[in-house]
């Protein structure tokens, strides 16, 4: 466990600085990627789920 945080940590942060770069490359889309299966092994997965699965439910309610 300690070794998967520390990966997503790592992961992260690389995301984040590529991102703040303005220029996404194919080597940053890997990192985001990466950084995304390393977050569906943790215990956030949950949690990110349930978000995402909120907003969904609230976006889809909307009448235009």
């Amino acid at each position: 466990m300690a070794v998967t945080v520390s990966v997503v940590l790592l992961l992260l942060i690389l995301a984040v600085v590529f991102l703040r770069n303005g220029g996404l490359k194919l080597s940053h889309a890997l990192v985001c990627a990466l950084l995304g299966f390393f977050l569906a092994g943790t215990s956030l997965a949950p949690t990110i789920y349930n978000g995402v699965s909120a907003t969904a439910d609230a976006v889809s309610s909307v009448q235009p």
